[in-house]
């Protein structure tokens, strides 16, 4: 299951910065644009998978 989001990002002093609009609890940097997409989908999979068992199942659902 495919899902895309908006990545909201800016460059600091020394890197990329950016943060999901639909969570923007999750924030991450990266040397390159595409550092920080890569980074921001391993941020956002850290998130989702927070307190899941080792040993889980998947179904998709219609929402």
């Amino acid at each position: 299951m495919k899902t895309t989001m908006t990545m909201i990002y800016w460059k600091g002093e020394k890197f990329w910065l950016g943060k999901l609009f639909e969570h923007p609890e999750i924030m991450t940097q990266g040397k390159t644009i595409e550092e920080l997409e890569e980074n921001i989908k391993d941020a956002y999979l850290l998130m989702a998978m927070d307190e899941v068992p080792e040993e889980y199942q998947m179904k998709e659902v219609a929402i």
